[in-house]
């Protein structure tokens, strides 16, 4: 589900903004971009970013200023010596192009904040716990856009379940009209199997005809259609995370459609199923946007 949000807040000398945006995905995926000197936040923002979503790529983006012009960043020399180490080594064994400055002084660790080295264990704390604080209320903001968006995607939701319902309820008329067409189909079938010349057991003749009939009953895939419709409406009136458990219905519905066409003894029953399987695949390509 997508959906965007924001915060901004200042502590002491500093000021921020997390910026937090998210796209349809089959799972959790929270990336987060955190400028050097604050990577000791992520490990929390994931545990906010898991605790209100299950589902979507989640994008974090944290911009951090300082009010104090005179604090800046210096070089660490270990770690640019380190990476300048490394880039050589690459260049040599793969015959890629030498490094670039801006690209090694963006590496995390080699750049340093001032300010960040100024602040002992208890005033990292304090500032991170606020940052984090900040961080939790654009997820509540974005946990809200992507509630609203899923409101709407229920109602298109409830609309297909309702065309699967009203398909469903079609083939269950038409095929209760068969009964017939079913038998003089039977009928034919045991003529062939029981000419001049056969030596068909009479154990084999029986059963030949419950296969028969087996595959003229439409009863029970139509009776499971109607339950998945059923239990759709349920996860959806639920409020719950549903994504995955829609996603799951969505294929036994597909499953139940393909074996309503195989089994059909009618052009009028195909017809019907044809019409559920697009049915059910406009419901399935939704489902991928419900958390």
């Amino acid at each position: 589900m997508t959906g965007f949000a924001e915060s901004r807040g200042v502590h002491q000398n500093l000021r921020w903004r997390w910026e937090a945006k998210s796209v349809n995905g089959r799972g959790l995926d929270a990336r987060f971009r955190i400028p050097p000197g604050f990577e000791g936040l992520e490990a929390g923002a994931r545990t906010l970013a898991t605790e209100r979503f299950k589902r979507g790529s989640v994008q974090v983006v944290l911009t951090v200023a300082s009010e104090e012009t005179a604090r800046g960043f210096r070089v660490d020399p270990a770690a640019l010596a380190d990476a300048v180490r490394l880039a050589k080594r690459i260049q040599e064994e793969t015959g890629l192009a030498a490094a670039r400055v801006d690209g090694l002084l963006s590496l995390r660790g080699v750049i340093i904040q001032e300010e960040n080295l100024a602040l002992n264990d208890e005033a990292r704390l304090a500032r991170d716990a606020v940052l984090l604080e900040s961080l939790a209320d654009a997820f509540d903001r974005l946990h809200t856009a992507r509630a609203a968006e899923g409101a709407k995607l229920g109602t298109l939701l409830l609309n297909r379940i309702g065309e699967i319902e009203r398909l469903t309820a079609e083939a269950r008329e038409l095929s209760e009209r068969q009964p017939a067409m079913i038998r003089d189909r039977i009928m034919a079938q045991l003529k062939e199997l029981l000419a001049p010349g056969s030596n068909l057991s009479e154990e084999r003749l029986a059963q030949e005809v419950a296969m028969i009939a087996a595959r003229a009953d439409l009863r029970e895939e139509l009776d499971r259609l109607s339950a998945h419709t059923a239990e759709a409406r349920a996860l959806i009136a639920g409020g719950d995370a549903a994504g995955r458990k829609l996603d799951f219905l969505a294929q036994e519905f597909n499953r139940e459609a393909n074996t309503l066409c195989s089994k059909s003894p009618d052009i009028q029953l195909t017809h019907i199923g044809l019409a559920l399987k697009a049915v059910i695949d406009q419901f399935r390509e939704q489902v991928q946007n419900v958390e």
